[in-house]
């Protein structure tokens, strides 16, 4: 069992920055891909990044490619989401998953965090 729990998220001007943290407690999270969502108001959870549990691969929406960056510490449990030049766009929350392969797919994990509000103001 994997519990996630997502902080970071922030009220911010548009073209600012901000760095989502997602801690992870169970001890085999460091075998599982790790990913971002997002769901904006009134639309479906969109993916957004995710890693392979090696930290070998990352891969992007298009829509934050080049701006967003996923990265990951197994020795902290946590998964992380560097977000710059944000966009009003981009407001959202933002959940954290994780499971047995990466997928760019909401049935593609088996964990969920309870999400962080991203908030891009223009």
């Amino acid at each position: 069992q994997v519990q996630l729990v997502e902080s970071g998220g922030s009220l911010v001007q548009a073209g600012g920055s901000l760095r989502l943290s997602c801690a992870a407690s169970g001890r085999t999270f460091s075998r599982y891909a790790r990913a971002w969502f997002r769901q904006a108001p009134g639309k479906e959870r969109e993916f957004v990044a995710a890693i392979t549990w090696s930290g070998g691969g990352t891969y992007y929406a298009d829509s934050v490619e080049g701006r967003f960056t996923i990265s990951m510490d197994n020795a902290k449990n946590a998964v992380y989401l560097q977000m710059n030049s944000l966009k009003p766009e981009d407001t959202a929350v933002y959940y954290c998953a994780a499971g047995g392969r990466i997928s760019n797919t909401i049935v593609g994990y088996d964990y969920w965090g309870q999400g962080t509000q991203v908030t891009v103001s223009s």
